[in-house]
Order: C-alpha cells, then structure tokens, then sequence
C-alpha cells in the first residue's frame, strides 16, 4: 500500500516539478528565426527574403522528413484513433482499479503500480501550465 501512495504521488507532482525545473533554471534558446530576422532588419535587409525562403525551404524538408512513411493524408478514423489512446488507457486504469476496489476482479501489485502510474502521471500534466 505504502509503494501505491509513493508511485501515485511521484507519477502526479513529476511533470508539474520537470516543468518548474525547465522554466526557471534552464535558459531558452536565443538564436531563433525571429531573433536572426530582427537583425538583418537592422543591419542587411536586402538579406531577409533569401533567408525566409531558405528558412520556408528548411521547414518543407523537415515537414517531409517527419511525414516520410505518411502516403497522403491519413484517414480521420486514423488521426482519432491516435488521439484517443492516452484518453482511453487512463480511463481503463481508472475502471481496471475501480473494479478492483470493490473486489470485482484481482489484480497483481505491479499491474496495479502501473496503472496507479499511469492515472496519477495524466493527472499531472494536467496540473502543468501550458503558457
């Protein structure tokens, strides 16, 4: 019982803690498109319509490169379903312990971690800010 309440509270306050940690001690990335684009305002503007179409031409590679086993575009039952995994195990974890609760079914101690896990690690991320 004691490792359920330890594996709950460190699956539920983890993403909240990761993302504080991120935000406060590690510094973003300076040099991006819009810095760079500032700086040719400045100094070379002649310069910025052959670097926002290398930029354009960069971002059409890596779209095709993510997008490389992806014939067309995927069907909409295709996009929902991968939408709905994370929903529906969370759900399943939440019936899966409930069940067990009442004593509707049996379940061993490490498929109970994980789906102890599994609930408190989606409650977690919704906890984290998303500005």
């Amino acid at each position: 019982m004691v490792i359920d309440a330890v594996v709950s509270l460190v699956s539920l306050v983890a993403p909240p803690i990761y993302d504080f940690i991120k935000k406060k001690f590690l510094k973003p990335e300076e040099d991006t498109v819009e810095a760079t684009l500032s700086a040719l305002a400045d100094t070379k503007p002649e310069i910025m319509v052959p670097y926002i179409s290398a930029i354009t031409e960069k971002l059409k590679v890596d779209i095709l490169w993510f997008n490389r086993d992806v014939i067309g575009t995927p069907h909409l039952w295709v996009i929902d379903l991968r939408a709905a995994i994370r929903p529906v195990t969370v759900v399943a974890s939440i019936l899966i312990l409930g069940a067990t609760v009442f004593g509707l079914t049996a379940v061993d101690p490490g498929t109970r971690v994980f789906l102890e896990a599994n609930v408190s690690n989606w409650f977690g991320s919704r906890i984290v800010s998303r500005d």
